[in-house]
């Protein structure tokens, strides 16, 4: 085992690219290797802009801000943040049709059988009621209300899972400010060459516009979707998704703010895509994702000022993607993150929850200048693993539809899909199970919400279910209904917690 002065240690670290993906390799380098184990040098360009349009995210935000030491309240002033307990769907089951997919639980297991069986159960024989009156949540999310979770026994009020909105520009700055504290180097400038070492092809320095060259060790890609390393240095391909995730364009403008700030992401699906709304404390982010093989830009454009709930802030940016991922995400000596290793449209805000896992996987298997192959395949097939687990979550978004008044999702409704995917929607049409695979990213109860939510109507019920009398079953299930409700009245206004602890 090499010491800490080993001659195999890397000992310097280029970041090519700000940005989210950039900075937030930045700050998780300088906080796990500390000031002594590697120089670690960003380059960027203030003349290169990020494509950051406003950030919603997943619970696991949470984690990655622990592990960084950041105060939570700090972090929410500085990006003029909001909070949020899960996303609202609009119109993509059918027109007029809204559902919700909460973070945390919905009800409780029993009896060793999901909670999912039960009500089900109670759901065909029209005793159930809405399955959002068993989600703390999702009940919260309709009235605008949040707090963090306390210590209040078995309460739902104990476990409240919950992520953030922020402003991307913002956060960029914030980690910026976090990891040069702790020793990291920015460098302005724009990269015009990237140089590979005779002999085996490793990235040997990347060389600035004033002809410098910054050399290193190892070298992370966060440089969008121009990929300047992993594609065009090392020519990794790409793997396209379109076929599955028709969209391939975005339009984005912010808007101004109204009364109601709500603890929640809007996505309401369009003719030819959707629509998200993301509520920050000085304004609202809003974007339309659509295919531009069955819209216009303008025509784009023009359904998503129609649709702001205040005047626009900004012209509206274009954004246009690819759905798909590198063909690798780690080759020799380097590693991609962000877009510049895949994109997946920001349906279920994953975005940053794919930076945050590929720099927890690099930290796990941090190399030496050996680069053992052996960890480098390991951590292509974890990654790729999670883009295609959460591909097929989105997928269902578009294929578990009943909407056919355009053709677009005339094909999204028809089209065939992967067989992981199609295998989940069988087995919930017939009892009505979820399931988590290994750790993929989206458990059992987002899987439900959103086959639930997207009118899959199963044919039974889990019939472990049935183990438990009627009786009991309806009186433990108003039992948890009642808790939720009371927590939720329990609960604060949303704005008014803001201003009481992280207000801007």
């Amino acid at each position: 085992m090499k010491d800490f002065a080993g001659e195999g240690r890397i000992r310097s670290i280029v970041i090519v690219g700000g940005g989210s993906a950039g900075w937030m390799a930045a700050a998780t380098l300088a906080r796990i290797l500390g000031p002594d184990y590697a120089s670690i040098t960003l380059v960027e360009s203030d003349e290169i802009g990020i494509v950051g349009v406003g950030e919603a995210t997943i619970p696991q935000m949470a984690t990655f801000n622990r592990m960084l030491g950041i105060d939570e309240d700090a972090f929410i002033r500085s990006t003029k943040g909001s909070f949020k307990l899960g996303i609202q769907f609009i119109d993509w089951a059918r027109i007029g049709h809204r559902y919700f997919h909460p973070f945390g639980q919905i009800g409780v297991n029993m009896a060793g059988v999901s909670f999912h069986g039960y009500w089900l159960r109670m759901h065909a024989a029209g005793e159930a009621g809405r399955i959002e009156e068993y989600s703390l949540q999702a009940l919260a999310a309709e009235r605008d209300k949040f707090m963090r979770p306390i210590d209040a026994g078995r309460s739902p009020l104990s476990e409240i899972a919950y992520a953030y909105h922020f402003d991307a520009g913002l956060y960029a700055r914030f980690l910026r400010s976090y990891a040069e504290a702790r020793g990291v180097k920015r460098r302005e400038g724009k990269i015009v060459d990237v140089r590979l070492r005779g002999g085996d092809g490793f990235v040997e320095s990347v060389v600035m516009e004033d002809g410098s060259a910054l050399p290193a060790d190892l070298f992370i890609d966060c440089s969008g979707f121009r990929s300047l390393l992993l594609g065009k240095a090392l020519g990794v391909g790409h793997v396209d998704w379109s076929h599955w995730l028709p969209c391939d364009r975005a339009v984005a403008v912010p808007c101004e703010s109204v009364a109601a700030m709500t603890p929640y992401t809007r996505s309401t699906a369009r003719a030819c895509g959707w629509q998200w709304r993301i509520p920050l404390q000085h304004r609202i982010g809003n974007g339309h994702v659509y295919a531009s093989s069955h819209m216009s830009d303008d025509e784009a454009a023009a359904v998503l000022l129609a649709n702001l709930d205040g005047a626009p802030l900004a012209e509206p940016r274009l954004v246009p993607f690819r759905t798909g991922h590198r063909e690798r995400f780690w080759v020799k000596n380097c590693v991609a993150l962000g877009l510049a290793s895949g994109f997946m449209e920001p349906l279920e805000s994953t975005s940053l929850w794919l930076i945050q896992s590929g720099l927890a996987r690099l930290m796990a298997m941090f190399p030496d200048r050996g680069f053992a192959q052996a960890e480098i395949d390991r951590y292509n097939r974890i990654l790729i693993t999670e883009y295609e687990e959460i591909r097929d979550f989105l997928v269902l978004h578009y294929k578990a539809t009943e909407r056919d008044d355009t053709p677009f999702w005339d094909y999204c409704r028809t089209m065939e899909v992967p067989e992981r995917l199609a295998e989940k929607m069988r087995v919930f049409e017939a009892y009505g199970r979820t399931w988590r695979e290994n750790e993929e990213l989206f458990n059992d109860t987002s899987w439900f919400a959103v086959m639930l939510g997207q009118l899959i109507r199963p044919k039974s019920h889990d019939p472990v279910a049935e183990a438990m009398s009627l009786e009991e079953t309806r009186e433990r299930m108003a039992q948890i209904r009642t808790a939720v409700a009371n927590s939720a009245d329990y609960m604060p206004d949303h704005r008014a917690f803001i201003a009481e602890h992280c207000a801007a």
